[in-house]
């Protein structure tokens, strides 16, 4: 497994002051938040996949985003969206399929149709996940994320020639670790929920997620993320 990856000096972010990158001019760049998770799927693939030569990151402000990314680049005015092979296009869990598949690299998707097959129910399943925990900040979330993360302890337990949910690590990890790592961290800080409390396979993945160069590099800022999710969830 390649747990290992160059350190890589990272772009400034851009705002609307910021000129616009060159467009289709043959670099394949990715736009980005480095704070967004939907957006940090798409940058731990590229990551592990060792592109960081062959793809450009492109941080954007949210907050202040710069009008010719909507008018020029890509109108849904989200993130991410890579620019390749003189189009853009965007959907993190696309995205993700599209940097393994057509880039170099190792592979991120799983051998034998059993695990293809257990992949896409996962990757499926993800925004089920994402939005039973995001609803949850609106009350209690102490009573409401143990169904969701109960599922990933179950579903890790589905095999066991590795740690992570198809054993070796691959696309689904990657689907769910940027979601998993915020909400660990919030849970913890303001409501004083441990996830991994009697989930010993999911303490395990968080464990041998933390050891991968790929995913270390793009890990929000605790602090920052705690103080944007009271802000964005618990201010009334």
């Amino acid at each position: 497994m390649a747990t290992t990856c160059v350190e890589e000096l990272l772009p400034p972010v851009l705002d609307s002051t910021s000129d616009q990158p060159p467009l289709f001019d043959g670099t394949t760049r990715l736009y980005i938040s480095y704070s967004c998770p939907f957006a940090q799927r798409v940058w731990i693939t590229r990551n592990y996949k060792g592109l960081q030569e062959q793809i450009k990151l492109v941080p954007l402000n949210l907050q202040n985003r710069p009008a010719w990314y909507k008018e020029k680049v890509y109108p849904e005015n989200k993130v991410p969206a890579l620019e390749h092979n003189n189009k853009v296009i965007g959907e993190s869990l696309d995205l993700i399929k599209y940097v393994d598949s057509n880039f170099g690299g190792p592979s991120l998707c799983p051998d034998g149709p059993g695990k293809r097959e257990f992949a896409e129910e996962l990757i499926s399943y993800t925004d089920t996940f994402n939005r039973i925990l995001y609803t949850s900040l609106k009350g209690d979330p102490t009573k409401e994320v143990g169904a969701p993360f109960d599922h990933l302890e179950t579903a890790l337990h589905k095999f066991d020639d590795g740690p992570f949910f198809l054993g070796q690590f691959s696309l689904v990890d990657i689907a769910y670790i940027p979601f998993v790592e915020r909400f660990q961290i919030f849970l913890s800080e303001v409501w004083k929920y441990d996830i991994t409390a009697g989930r010993p396979k999911l303490a395990a993945w968080i464990e041998e997620l933390n050891k991968i160069g790929a995913y270390k590099q793009t890990k929000c800022d605790p602090k920052e993320l705690v103080e944007a999710y009271k802000k964005r969830f618990l201010t009334q």
